[in-house]
């Protein structure tokens, strides 16, 4: 009996893992590609899915359909309707959070196939931690997700990807009243409003670039390259882009890597050196670059002299494939390059920047 006690517990894991392999074949491959955190084995796969989902589950912040001030640090999350349909996104306050003084806001973009919920997920991104060491408010929005968990999202971003695009869906609209409810939950400073995303989400934040440069300062785009449709902004607006010359989904010098997903769910896509070449043009900078960062496997060039006095940047990392670098990933074959933190430069880059026609402060609304 005992023996048998004994032998139970990993006959059950293992049909555990084999239904739920079974259950996840049947997804779509973007799915199984989420943010390019994937890699291992299938069963290191499924294991670390398990885990994942328990964590996920005990970390949940409230949720609320109330739109009411936000007075303490924490974390909350919301649902907004936009567009017929209900949207969700997560807030991080940290500590230091005061009404007093308005703290500059990170809308964070998830990558495809993922959730506001991982991108939150400290330990791969680490953007909780660089807000509480930082001070500035970070909010996930939720991307357009064919299911009711918000799971499996996408971003419009033009070309691609998937659903969101095929759908059309008013991702920028979405954008735009997450940052005004923000700015209405809490004291922030509008002068310091930037955002920025992974793979999907970075082209997300390009389109941002595109048609909200009278909200963000700037923008960082990590392992995702300009693919909109069009692009007629307001105002200059400073451009940080964050590469893997290795990347084998989104290809450093155009196109689709066979790491990528099924080409009709993404688009053939624009090179890194053509984005950088847009936007140097677009801003009107100086066509030299200057080196501004240097250390191995990794480098930093600025583009400067631009209208409004803005700037774009481009960072590439040698190694590291489709990731975050500095984050965390616990089950890839190759790990994110340590030469360069994409939270450290990226914060240096937006410190450095500022809206300069928009009101400093806009104070939470009593009562709201």
């Amino acid at each position: 009996m005992q023996a048998n006690a004994r032998l139970r517990k990993p006959v059950l894991a293992g049909i555990a893992i084999s239904l739920i392999a079974c259950s996840l074949s049947l997804l779509p491959r973007e799915v199984l590609a989420q943010e390019s955190f994937g890699g291992g084995t299938l069963r290191e796969r499924l294991k670390q899915r398990l885990l994942d989902s328990r964590q996920d589950r005990q970390a949940q912040p409230q949720r609320s359909d109330s739109l009411s001030r936000i007075d303490k640090p924490g974390d909350y999350s919301f649902s907004i309707m936009h567009d017929g349909s209900p949207r969700t996104y997560r807030v991080h306050v940290p500590e230091r959070y005061s009404a007093e003084n308005p703290a500059a806001l990170l809308v964070a973009l998830h990558g495809g196939g993922g959730s506001m919920d991982f991108m939150a997920n400290d330990k791969y991104y680490g953007l909780i931690s660089k807000s509480e060491a930082e001070g500035f408010v970070v909010v996930f929005p939720g991307g357009f997700s064919p299911r009711s968990s918000g799971k499996f999202a996408t971003w419009n971003a033009g070309n691609c990807c998937a659903a969101a695009r095929d759908q059309n869906a008013d991702d920028v609209g979405f954008i735009r009243k997450v940052v005004d409810q923000v700015s209405s939950q809490l004291s922030i400073n509008r002068k310091q409003i930037y955002a920025t995303g992974m793979s999907n989400g970075g082209m997300m934040s390009y389109r941002l670039a595109c048609e909200m440069a009278d909200t963000f300062s700037a923008i960082a785009a990590v392992a995702g390259t300009d693919n909109t449709t069009s692009c007629t902004p307001t105002a200059p607006i400073s451009i940080l882009h964050i590469h893997a010359r290795n990347d084998d989904h989104v290809l450093f010098n155009g196109g689709a890597g066979e790491k990528s997903v099924s080409r009709s769910k993404v688009t053939d896509y624009v090179s890194v050196p053509a984005t950088i070449a847009k936007w140097v043009r677009q801003n009107s900078c100086n066509p030299e670059p200057q080196r501004v960062l240097e250390t191995p496997g990794a480098y930093c060039e600025r583009y400067s002299e631009c209208r409004g006095n803005v700037s774009v940047e481009l960072c590439v990392t040698e190694t590291g494939g489709h990731s975050w670098p500095g984050g965390n990933k616990l089950r890839s074959s190759e790990a994110s390059p340590p030469t360069l933190s994409a939270n450290d430069v990226m914060w240096s880059f937006f410190k450095s920047t500022s809206l300069p026609n928009a009101p400093a402060t806009q104070q939470a609304e009593p009562g709201k």
